[in-house]
């Protein structure tokens, strides 16, 4: 059974706009190159043919993906989120014990996690690790690679 996804109403729309993309420009574009393609004569030897139906059939995979996302979406309601603790939805502001440098994260579902945009997930190892506790908190991390992280919650508040 499908586990349900963590969002906030921001990633929602993103995923219903891909999708609307997908659904309509895309499509159409992958099914003008299939019949442009089999204008070429022979399909039993066509790769631009078979090219075609190839990104036919990422693209359908995709679409089932997101449509799959958009069902199982419980969607963050940003009104109701707790600064008092970590959870999905917040900003969350640390401080690494050993170095000294600061940094900040929005906790996301794992959907809309991007650890470039320091938007990470409620499942990733530092969110997992951040989630319920409160300001002032020391949190041990695991890391993959290296020695654990002691993190220090310097401040949380609505993302």
């Amino acid at each position: 059974m499908a586990r349900e996804t963590l969002i906030t109403p921001e990633g929602l729309e993103k995923i219903k706009e891909e999708l609307e993309r997908l659904e309509t420009d895309k499509r159409r574009e992958v099914a003008t190159r299939i019949k442009e393609a089999r204008e070429f004569g022979d399909i039993t030897e066509n790769s631009e043919y078979d090219d075609a139906k190839n990104e036919q059939a990422m693209l359908e995979k995709r679409i089932s993906q997101l449509q799959e996302r958009v069902r199982r979406a419980t969607v963050i309601d940003e009104k109701k989120v707790d600064t008092d603790q970590v959870g999905v939805g917040v900003m969350v502001h640390v401080k690494d014990q050993k170095s000294g440098k600061s940094d900040k994260f929005q906790i996301v579902g794992s959907a809309e996690a991007n650890p470039a945009e320091h938007k990470l997930s409620n499942e990733s190892p530092i969110g997992k690790a951040l989630i319920g506790n409160k300001r002032n908190d020391i949190v041990t991390v695991e890391t993959p690679k290296g020695p654990k992280k002691k993190l220090k919650i310097t401040k949380i508040e609505a993302a």
